[in-house]
Order: C-alpha cells, then sequence, then structure tokens
C-alpha cells in the first residue's frame, strides 16, 4: 500500500513574511515559511516518520506539490462569509442538559435575545441546538429537538441573524432551513442519519462537517487513535469526498477536527499543535474549543463557566494557527481578543481606529 504523506504548515508568521520565500496559509495574512511532513502506510498506521523542511527544499519532496496547492489558495466565501479574517459562529443552546449553558434558554425568548445580543457583539452566525451532545448526552426525539429549536431559529433569520442548525438529523436540516437557517453544522458529518447527505445536497447550503470518535453517549470511553492529528485528517478527508460524491461541492463544506468529541485531553493538545495541517483539506477550518473540559484539566479543574480565560487562549491559538472560524460561548470577548491580536500581530489596525 502506498505511503500517505501529511504537511503541516510551521513557522506560520504575519504578512511581512510573504516577502522572503514564504507562501500564504490559505489565502490569508499568516505565511509558512516550513512544513513538518508526517509519513506513514495505512498498513503501519502508528509509524509515522517526520521531518522539518523550508518551503524551498520541498520541490523534491513526491507529493509534496498537491498539498501545497490546497494549503495555499483563499478560501471561497463560506455562507456569504469572506475569510479573510476570523469569524465568530455563537453558541445558542436551547436545551436542558449542555455541558456549559443547559438550561439557560430554554424559552424562546431568552434563546432569542441571547442570540441578538450574540449578534451585535460581532458574531457572523448563530449556531442553534436543540439536542445535547456532551459526552454521555442521552439523544431525544426530532419532534422535541425541533419543538426547542425552530421558532428560534425563524425569528432570529427574520431579525437579520445568518443561523446555523447544529443537528445530526435530516428532518431537523429540512425544516430548520425552510425556516430560515443558511448552514447545517452537525457534529457527526453527516453519518448519523442515513438521508444526511442526499438532505444537505438537495438544500444546496453549506455544511460543516465535525469530526467524532464513536457517538455522544460513548465518545469520551477510552477514545483511541494511531496518530490523533493524521486519523482525524483522514476521517475528515473521507467525509469531505462522501459529500463531494454525494453532490455537495467542496466550496460549500467547511471541517471541524471536534476538539473533545472522542478525544482524550492528550489527543486535543496534539490536534491544536497541528491545526494547521487541516488545511490540506482546502476547507474553511472551524474551532470548537470554548468552554470544553480540556482547558479545566490543563488548568486548575475551573468549572465551564469559569473558562473564558482558557477558551481566548484556545482561539488565539487557533487563529495563530490558520483556524477561519472560532464556535463560541463568549462572542463579545473573542471579539475584542481577535482584534487586539490582529493589531499586534498582523501589524492591522482598524481602519477608524484614532492615530
Amino acid at each position: 500500500m502506498a505511503q500517505r504523506i501529511y504537511l503541516d504548515p510551521v513557522a506560520v508568521t504575519g504578512p511581512q513574511a510573504a516577502q522572503d520565500s514564504a507562501l500564504p496559509l490559505a489565502g490569508g495574512p499568516l505565511c509558512f515559511n516550513a512544513c513538518q511532513i508526517a509519513r506513514r502506510n495505512p498498513a503501519q498506521p502508528s509509524r509515522v516518520r517526520r521531518e522539518t523542511l523550508p518551503i524551498t527544499d520541498l520541490v523534491r519532496v513526491e507529493g509534496a506539490r498537491a498539498w501545497l496547492d490546497a494549503l495555499t489558495p483563499p478560501r471561497p466565501a463560506f455562507a456569504g462569509i469572506t475569510l479573510v479574517r476570523p469569524a465568530i459562529m455563537g453558541v445558542v443552546n436551547v436545551t436542558p442538559d449542555s455541558f456549559s449553558d443547559g438550561g439557560q434558554r430554554l424559552a424562546a425568548d431568552t434563546a432569542v435575545r441571547d442570540g441578538k445580543a450574540m449578534w451585535d457583539a460581532g458574531a457572523a452566525i448563530l449556531d442553534v441546538g436543540g439536542e445535547s451532545t456532551r459526552p454521555g448526552a442521552e439523544p431525544v426525539s426530532v419532534d422535541e429537538e425541533l419543538r426547542r429549536a425552530l421558532p428560534v431559529v425563524q425569528r432570529l433569520a427574520e431579525a437579520g441573524c445568518r443561523v446555523s442548525i447544529d443537528t445530526r438529523n435530516a428532518r431537523t436540516m429540512r425544516e430548520a432551513v425552510a425556516a430560515g437557517a443558511s448552514i447545517v453544522n452537525d457534529v457527526t458529518g453527516l453519518t448519523h442519519d442515513p438521508d444526511a447527505l442526499a438532505a444537505v445536497a438537495e438544500l444546496g447550503v453549506p455544511v460543516v462537517l465535525q469530526h467524532i470518535q464513536g457517538d455522544p453517549q460513548t465518545m469520551q470511553q477510552g477514545p483511541s487513535y494511531d496518530d490523533a492529528a493524521l486519523d482525524v485528517f483522514d476521517g475528515l478527508r473521507a467525509r469531505v469526498e462522501a459529500c463531494e460524491a454525494a453532490g455537495i461541492p467542496r466550496e460549500r463544506i467547511a471541517i471541524d477536527p471536534g476538539i473533545g468529541f472522542g478525544k482524550t485531553v492528550q489527543h486535543n493538545l496534539e490536534i491544536m499543535d497541528r491545526l494547521g495541517l487541516f488545511q490540506g483539506l482546502g476547507c474553511p477550518v472551524l474551532l470548537g474549543a470554548s468552554r470544553k473540559s480540556t482547558i479545566a484539566k490543563v488548568s486548575r479543574g475551573e468549572p465551564a463557566d469559569q473558562r473564558l480565560a482558557g477558551s481566548l487562549a484556545m482561539a488565539l491559538a487557533g487563529v495563530q494557527r490558520g483556524a477561519q472560524m472560532l464556535r463560541v460561548h463568549d462572542v463579545g470577548e473573542t471579539a475584542q481578543a481577535l482584534a487586539v491580536w490582529r493589531a499586534v500581530a498582523l501589524t492591522q489596525a482598524p481602519p477608524d481606529a484614532p492615530a
């Protein structure tokens, strides 16, 4: 079986690096001047050889050209969002049992109020979900999911907000899009419902494919990988290819490596460290690390509502590695952190900033 290679951009810097031998990462302001190359045989996936080479030396590596062709071009707009700077997806859970904010927005009026506040604070997408997919969560019926989510989707869309529906059920996808949602966000990468691929293809809306090992009820019971980052990459590549085969073009797809979905703390950290690798799929990368338990486990065991600082650290680490979208609970704080990061790291002050 043929050996596979993987390229992870390293030495990512600001736009000034493009004046030298660096290349743009996904056509954005970040540039990279070297790549870590990983090689492995699918028959022996746990045996990985790695070396780091400057861009100028990659021409001699078989298969590297195809990777660079995927890593460097600008990504097309996603649901009308130009990705020249990181976009924020605000979490609007309409559930009693989500890990962070379960029960806070069971009333549609509360969910709509909070969603509008997130939109005003800088969210480009509001992600409405009516079923918790936290570790150990029990599934709910599609009827109940729709009862919770559909009024919120409709009212936020009518208010002019861009809405995504966080669901793994094809019927919910269809009814939410009919109610005004313009994006589908599926934590199972369109694998849970046999009709999901066809539904998204027929609806013609963009989709976020997240990686998950197992299902929400069992995913944290001993997750295992040969190499976390490479295995997740391969899993997402397979889902992107399945989407294309079903009639969903790659330009309508974003991918999410699924921090905390069937992964240990070490797996999550390895994926974060190699996040640039996922640009090799040629799709925008969404990072959902907000308030995740990994933050507490590498810190002091803080409860979910006390993980803002760690969430911001994860967000900034993600955008420094090329993430184009961030799914977060704390929209205003994340927007401020991104504005400061952009001004410092990229020397890009907003046009209306005082001299």
